[in-house]
């Protein structure tokens, strides 16, 4: 099945009447954000990411990157979807409009970009890249780099690169072994190996520009030292046009799980002997190079939180056609008519397990989407709002969800493409089905760009820990206001929403008060429950998210607006994510709080 529908309906509600839109029309800079822009941009990412890249995402798992004579070439297709995407616009969507881009906020971007990895989580990936190095270069490269580079990958005629990871240097950057030295001219020759690039090379276009950390001789030891550099794959000269070929190069592509279409590259700079080194350009100071990378590193983070939407949604969808149309096994509950009267064997989706399951993918779905969307709120308001009191505050929320959407999304999208298989039964674990390439894609976006691990201590470290859980605490304070008005409701499925939700708010807050008076004093201690503060957090706002979205649908109901069915919908899964997930809350806590000593009593040799 390569088909893929976009969820029009369910974004629009999100945007509009869960997370606000509107309110980004006030910002400088989006007075032309209208309702209609928006709706004109998701209709046409849909049709885009339905009609042109959907039908490839099949096809390019099973013929993969290949490199020969050290160049890359994608599967078939994929070049062509490329440049139908860049004379689409789509390169330019949320880019500088100083550069030739189109300056939209993250908010309306960030659908698109769902819309693009559910259709074709390979592809997505080259874009994705893109764009986190455009917003380094432009925050922090000089306005020398910037004129010369950033109106082209702007345009989507160069691709971007991150190049951080060695095979002595993963989580750990302090041990980058890259060199820079200087040439004299301001220019710097680096010469090293990277691993693990996405796009480190591919046949989409004719230059690839590359943002590589590395070490300049003398610097200090550890992250302190580490700069960052601007490295083309193909020099270009000072009228924009392309002159030789940089020293820098393509060793070999990875054979991975999942995502094959997309080519993971071993790097190698300064191959050539003669020529010591690839020419590379210092980006903004001299040994703040990580703090740099960290730009486009967030981006990227909270881009690989949204394909845990895209791929779950996908595998949602492709779930879902085949419960109903698997027939097996007789019903245990009441069938429609149609069905017969007493049927030997039914469509499986009204088994009550199948319908758990895909509820369970359905609500983990949209309450990732819905919590996701509302963070880009937050980056817009943190980067345009004209008061600096809000600036600072939805920084603050920012700051601290990115490490919970990246871990929990990506947790989630795995959790329900595993359901995509388990659905399917033995046919899922046959690769003929295609629910067996959403698990094999999704599994990678919970380890690259930060593990689960290393975004649980990110979270419990310098975003509550270290500031006494302050940003964490006042979102906490913010959410028990929905919960007000859900206590109040005379609705039976709210006032059951509001009951788990109050639950699992004082789970959330009696871990987080916890974490902020250990912290300093026992760090370990809160290592070790890490992870389950990250998956309660995020249990907790994707609880918060899809009450919010339940209370917009049942006064829409009341009001006889909107789709019917739609609406009752929404108002039953954000009731099945407050009965099956949220009560998940009182253990995480649990585990936070009392499991630590069991993990630290564990010797290494009694492994």
């Amino acid at each position: 099945m390569s088909h893929y529908t976009a969820p029009l309906k369910d974004i629009a509600f999100v945007l509009k009447h869960v997370v606000g839109i509107s309110d980004i029309s006030k910002l400088p800079g989006c007075e032309d954000v209208t309702d209609d822009l928006v709706d004109a941009i998701l209709s046409e990412a849909g049709k885009f990411s339905s009609e042109v890249l959907a039908p490839l995402n099949r096809s390019g798992d099973k013929e993969g990157a290949k490199i020969s004579n050290g160049n890359v070439t994608t599967p078939k297709g994929f070049k062509d979807a490329y440049w139908k995407y860049v004379e689409g616009g789509w390169s330019g969507l949320e880019a500088p409009v100083a550069f030739g881009g189109q300056g939209l906020p993250h908010v309306v971007a960030t659908p698109v970009s769902e819309m693009l990895g559910s259709a074709n989580m390979a592809f997505k990936l080259c874009p994705l890249l893109t764009l986190g190095a455009i917003e380094a270069l432009d925050q922090h490269a000089s306005q020398e780099l910037k004129d010369k580079f950033l109106p082209n990958m702007t345009a989507g005629k160069w691709t971007g690169t991150m190049n951080l990871t060695e095979p002595q240097a993963g989580s750990d950057l302090a041990l980058v072994r890259t060199k820079a030295v200087p040439v004299g001219d301001g220019s710097y020759k680096i010469t090293g190996q990277k691993i693990f690039i996405t796009y480190g090379d591919h046949d989409y276009t004719e230059n690839i520009i590359h943002l590589v950390l590395a070490r300049v001789e003398g610097a200090p030891e550890g992250v302190k030292g580490i700069s960052l550099f601007l490295v083309p794959k193909v020099m270009v000269n000072a009228d924009g046009s392309l002159g030789e070929r940089n020293d820098v190069k393509c060793a070999s592509i990875e054979h991975k799980l999942g995502i094959h279409a997309s080519p993971t590259c071993v790097m190698i700079y300064g191959e050539d002997d003669k020529r010591g080194g690839a020419i590379g350009y210092p980006i903004g100071e001299i040994n703040r190079g990580l703090e740099y990378m960290f730009v486009m590193m967030n981006a990227a983070r909270l881009g690989v939180g949204l394909e845990g939407v895209s791929i779950a949604e996908r595998a949602y969808q492709h779930a879902l056609v085949w419960a109903r149309e698997r027939v097996q096994g007789r019903p245990t509950t009441p069938v429609p008519a149609s069905l017969g009267a007493s049927p030997k064997s039914v469509p499986i989706i009204y088994h009550p397990d199948i319908k758990r399951m895909l509820l369970t993918m359905r609500a983990y779905a949209e309450a990732c989407r819905a919590l996701i969307y509302w963070t880009a709120k937050c980056l817009d308001l943190a980067d345009r709002a004209e008061d600096e009191q809000t600036k600072r505050f939805n920084q603050a929320l920012v700051d601290l969800m990115i490490p919970i959407v990246k871990g929990y999304a990506t947790e989630a999208g795995i959790q329900v493409t595993s359901l995509g298989v388990q659905i399917h039964g033995g046919m899922g674990f046959i690769e003929e089905t295609g629910a067996a390439q959403y698990y094999r894609d999704s599994r990678i976006s919970a380890i690259y760009e930060g593990t689960t691990g290393i975004q649980a201590n990110d979270l419990v470290g310098r975003k509550v820990g270290r500031e006494g859980g302050q940003t964490a605490l006042a979102l906490i304070a913010e959410m028990q206001k929905t919960t007000v008005t859900l206590n109040a409701s005379s609705d039976l499925n709210l006032k059951a929403i509001g009951k788990t939700l109050t639950r699992g708010l004082e789970d959330f807050k009696r871990a987080t008060e916890w974490i902020a008076l250990t912290f300093k004093e026992n760090q370990g201690a809160v290592n070790a429950g890490a992870v389950h503060y990250l998956m309660l957090a995020g249990t907790v706002c994707g609880g918060w998210i899809m009450a919010r979205s339940a209370i917009v649908a049942a006064d829409q109901l009341s009001k006889g607006e909107g789709d019917t069915d739609f609406l009752k919908a929404k108002i039953l899964t954000s009731r099945f994510f407050a009965d099956h997930i949220l009560p998940f809350a009182d253990g995480y806590a649990e585990a936070v709080i009392n499991g630590a000593s069991s993990v630290l009593a564990m010797e290494e040799a009694y492994f």
